[in-house]
């Protein structure tokens, strides 16, 4: 019975201990949605012991700062539960909008109403949260909120503000009449293209109503600085010019005819157009600024051109007979070449549109663009100029002594050899044979050279090629950096002799400062004058640079647009004429194993099994072997004859669909083989019966091309669309911009659509046709889209053979274990703005097998293209975890920066890679508290208040259950951790825990037993 009892005192005694315990409490019972003034808010709370009672506001910016306000406390005593109403205080600037009272503020993404109940303590640090509730608030937009009812008397400065209604409106930047068109040198290679430019008008009104009613008397001026390399070979070049919405020219036509000399060409109100030819010419290899100002009916041109230091200006003035018509926003600009006219051969300096105002000007006192003197093109010119009459004489003089040489050959006796031999005559040089040091090898190879060829035939640039062919070698032997600034020497030298290999890669040398130091305006310049002389990969180059604004270029899309177009559309034209010096353009990194196994060659174990499997009749197999002799991939050497063979093999003998579409094609356009246009047409039909879609496409455009059949070609696209084929949207759009669907009038929006189709499905065409549209947008049924355009000839660009041979290359150098060329050949597809190429640069230096480059370059290196891989539209998960533990780590003089470092790690964990989310738990476990944006984009802003148990255990589940199998080991070992330290935290709570209430039930229970025992004792006697 006793015992009976005992128990029944201990169970209440425990049972009296967990009601205190579940006193602590706080809820927030009638948040608001949205932060609201003077809200009567009702909060809910109850302690077991003295404590404090906070309300507080959690409020998190774009910017990525997050603030706390305490908006309330008061104190709570140990009671039943009680409920406070109070009046919700929140800062004016989260409620209103700003007013000049109410201040403006940054915008806020999100706003947390935060209750607790936290123990009393003479320290912060003793001080601990025993309950808390939270509540999310929706801030509205700073221009969407309402403006706040003063109630007080305002100071004088507000009052003078408020009466004045324009200051408390958002004022937007003043508009410039002064229009850059061109803030950059344009390097234009005098092909069919240029720099698109549009105009809006003027948002102010005054503005726009002084530039319409200037419309029908034009008073502007155009200035242009221009240096042009060769006349135009053409009746006309385009130098500047404006196209109405039909294409038509209009004021103002600046054109440069056949002599050298402007054309201008205006128009009227009626459509009526006319024009005079200057009686200048503009000289070549000068810079030129050329001013062109109308006043009404008046038009003059300026010409100022400087040959060193000297100045040379010219002017004319003309008086049209009809008025005049300029509507800038009318149609679009054209600087250089377009769609109708072939642009200048040259340069283009600044272009500025001085807009419904003619500035005043003194030709004879301009001022050269810092730009210009910056890049001096006509420096290196000049020097280059000097350079080939040098070597013109040595090349005439080493050609006379080898043609002597051959003529007395040819009619020795041998009593002649005999004396020549015996006689041993001294070797004498010629004035001429001497030469500089550092061009000692220019003047040896053109020795060698005219030798060679008897002294017929040999040419300056012969010479380039064999200098940047022994640069290459040099290059291929060194095994360190040290060796790249004696070999630069050759080749600028090449360059100069017209190699544009030679120029592009001396600019990717001074522009990564491999082995010398950067120079990135020598870089620009070497890079202008290849692209000038449409060397595609510059042109690729300087369309990244302008495209990003690298190495403090200017960023402009109209000007990236017009280099990427250009190799574009080469890029569509090189793969209709494939060769051996092309492949195919395959995106492979260096940190996947699985890639660099599938590679191979022709002396390969995979290229032989291949071939083993195809001799045993495997289409499959016969299809890789010529897809990849064809198009070169796989890191095989194209080879076109050997491809056709086994196209043939695999259409004759295995009646592979494939292959007997691709042995066709080769039949059809005479590639690796005699071309035969019946054989071909047969075997797309025999395709074409197998139900393979791109036999449908090639046969409607032998009925287009051959038989001018276009019912039946537009009918075969149509099925052949129907079938995803690209080429067929493509052909379609064609068809439809150039007014030859049968039946149907031409239709550009219909183009468009066809166009956009076939864009998406990968076709190269198909996306510069596209970009096209969008440069300029068709009236009424589509918008201009200049980045967009930018994005698609970007890609399309990248898709270069010759791009696709620098891998290859660059991959063949790195199996081979030559890092030094490996890093070479990749830093020319990095320059470009080539993704895989930057990543693996970067890889290459955080690598540096065998320390063949120096510390400090290989750790600059890694920063900066690392940095540029995760910029591409898709990045590699891996260099956004490097650059995060770059920016963690902070080397090289750089401090740590750790909420970079989270954002680098929360890209990479959004792309489902487990290495973020444990970069993210190694942060929160050092003591970093990840931010509220950051956690929203996770999808986790639960875990912003919860502790940091929870929030890690949440980071490095998810690291585990991540596809990656190689991170569930650590993923996993990491979890076990927090869970060890959790139950360390917990066990030692629990121990001092039940330590406090055995201290504090012993007595009573000690005296209860006593009692007992004692009972029982007196029982006994």
């Amino acid at each position: 019975m006793d015992y009976h009892r005992l128990y029944k005192y201990i169970c209440q005694f425990c049972f009296s201990i967990q009601i205190v315990w579940g006193l602590n409490e706080v809820t927030l019972l009638n948040p608001p949605e949205e932060p609201v003034s003077d809200y009567l808010l009702k909060v809910l709370y109850s302690c077991d012991k003295p404590s404090g009672v906070q309300l507080e506001s959690v409020i998190s910016f774009d910017s990525g700062i997050t603030s706390t306000l305490v908006l309330r406390q008061w104190s709570c005593v140990p009671s039943s539960i009680k409920i406070r109403t109070l009046k919700l205080s929140l800062p004016d600037w989260l409620v209103f909008k700003a007013d000049g009272i109410v201040p403006d503020s940054q915008w806020v993404l999100s706003c947390i109403l935060r209750a607790s109940v936290e123990s009393s303590g003479s320290d912060v640090s003793e001080q601990a949260v025993l309950d808390q509730d939270v509540a999310s608030l929706e801030p509205k937009p700073p221009l969407s909120r309402p403006l706040k009812q003063h109630q007080l008397c305002l100071p004088w400065s507000t009052q003078m503000l408020q009466i004045n209604p324009q200051s408390s409106k958002t004022q937007c930047p003043l508009e410039k009449e002064t229009v850059p068109l061109l803030s950059s040198i344009y390097a234009s290679t005098g092909e069919n293209f240029g720099i698109t430019k549009m105009l809006d008008a003027h948002s102010s009104e005054v503005l726009e109503f002084l530039r319409f009613k200037a419309v029908s008397s034009p008073w502007c001026m155009f200035s242009i600085w221009i240096l042009v390399s060769r006349h135009c070979q053409e009746r006309m070049c385009g130098v500047f010019y404006h196209l109405d919405s039909h294409n038509n020219y209009i004021t103002p036509a600046l054109l440069l005819s056949r002599s050298g000399q402007l054309h201008v060409q205006m128009s009227g109100e009626s459509g009526e157009s006319s024009a005079f030819l200057c009686p200048f010419t503009v000289p070549l290899s000068q810079w030129c600024q050329v001013n062109l100002v109308l006043r009404g009916q008046i038009v003059t041109v300026s010409m100022m051109c400087i040959d060193e230091e000297q100045r040379t200006v010219h002017s004319t003035e003309h008086i049209f007979k009809h008025a005049l018509v300029l509507d800038d926003t009318e149609g679009y600009f054209v600087i250089g070449g377009g769609k109708f006219i072939r642009g200048v051969e040259g340069f283009y300096g600044p272009v500025v549109y001085y807009r419904n105002r003619v500035p005043s000007y003194n030709m004879s006192e301009v001022v050269v663009p810092d730009l210009i003197e910056t890049v001096n093109l006509t420096g290196w010119l000049k020097t280059c100029q000097r350079f080939h009459l040098e070597l013109n004489v040595k090349i005439s003089g080493y050609s006379l002594k080898a043609k002597q040489k051959a003529e007395s050959e040819s009619c020795m006796d041998v009593y002649h050899n005999w004396r020549v031999k015996d006689s041993h005559p001294l070797k004498r040089c010629e004035l001429w044979e001497a030469s500089v040091p550092q061009r000692r090898y220019a003047a040896k190879l053109a020795e060698l050279l005219a030798f060679k060829h008897g002294g017929k035939g040999v040419s300056l640039a012969a010479v380039g090629r064999a200098l940047y062919s022994l640069s290459l070698h040099k290059l291929g032997k060194a095994s360190s950096l040290g060796v790249v600034s004696r070999i630069l020497p050759l080749l600028l030298q090449a360059g100069c002799l017209a190699d544009n290999q030679a120029l592009h890669l001396s600019s990717v040398i001074y522009s990564a400062g491999l082995g010398v130091k950067k120079q990135p305006n020598k870089a620009w310049l070497l890079t202008l004058l290849a692209a000038q002389r449409d060397y595609r990969l510059a042109l690729l180059h300087l369309g990244h640079l302008h495209h990003t604004g690298d190495h403090g270029v200017n960023q402009d899309p109209d000007l990236a647009y017009a280099y990427y177009a250009n190799i574009a559309k080469q890029t569509a034209l090189d793969r209709q004429n494939p060769s051996s010096q092309q492949a195919t353009v395959e995106s492979i990194y260096l940190n996947n194993e699985e890639m660099l196994n599938l590679q191979t060659n022709e002396n390969h174990h995979i290229f032989h099994w291949l071939k083993l499997q195809a001799r045993h009749g495997a289409a499959e197999a016969e299809q890789a072997i010529g897809r990849m002799l064809f198009w070169g991939q796989q890191g095989v050497t194209a080879n076109i004859q050997k491809a056709v063979r086994h196209y043939e093999r695999g259409a004759v003998q295995l009646e592979d669909p494939v292959s007997i579409y691709d042995y066709a094609i080769v039949l059809l356009q005479g590639h690796g083989v005699e071309k035969d246009v019946p054989r071909a047409v047969t075997l797309l039909k025999r395709a074409m019966d197998q139900g393979f879609a791109p036999a449908f496409n090639a046969l409607a455009w032998y009925y287009e091309q051959y038989e001018r059949d276009y019912e039946r070609a537009v009918q075969l696209w149509e099925q052949a669309d129907l079938r995803g084929s690209p080429d067929a949207a493509m052909n379609l759009g064609v068809m439809y911009s150039q007014g030859q669907y049968p039946g149907k009038a031409a239709d550009q929006f219909m183009a468009y659509k066809y166009y956009l189709k076939s864009a998406g499905r990968g076709h190269i065409s198909g996306a510069i046709h596209l970009a096209d549209m969008w440069t300029t947008g068709i009236p009424g049924y589509v918008n201009r889209r200049p980045s967009d355009a930018v994005l698609w000839v970007k890609w399309a660009a990248e898709q270069n053979g010759y791009l696709g041979s620098v891998l290859q290359k660059a991959l063949a150098s790195y199996l081979k274990s030559d890092r030094l060329m490996s890093v070479l050949y990749y830093l020319i597809a990095a320059e470009s703005g080539y993704a895989a190429g930057q990543f693996n640069v970067a890889y290459l230096c955080e690598q540096n097998t065998g320390s063949f480059l120096d510390a400090a370059f290989a750790s600059d290196c890694m920063w900066r293209y690392y940095n540029l891989t995760i910029q591409s539209q898709n990045p590699d998960t891996y260099a956004l975890i490097r650059v995060g533990d770059l920016l963690y780590e902070g080397q090289n003089e750089r401090e740590k920066d750790l909420s970079s470092a989270a954002q680098m790690y929360k890209l990479a964990a959004l792309r489902e890679d487990p290495q973020g989310w444990y970069s993210l738990g190694l942060l929160a476990e050092e003591g970093y508290r990840l931010p509220l944006s950051l956690l929203i984009d996770l999808d986790l802003p639960e875990l912003y208040l919860a502790d940091d148990t929870l929030l890690l255990t949440t980071l490095y589940k998810r690291c585990r259950d991540s596809e990656g199998t190689e991170s569930y080991l650590p993923c996993s070992l990491a979890l076990f951790s927090v869970y060890l330290h959790s139950f360390q935290q917990d066990y030692s709570a629990a121990i001092k825990f039940c330590s406090a209430v055995a201290v504090a039930a012993a007595p009573p229970i000690l005296l209860i037993i006593l009692g007992v025992l004692r009972r029982r004792g007196l029982s006994l006697h």
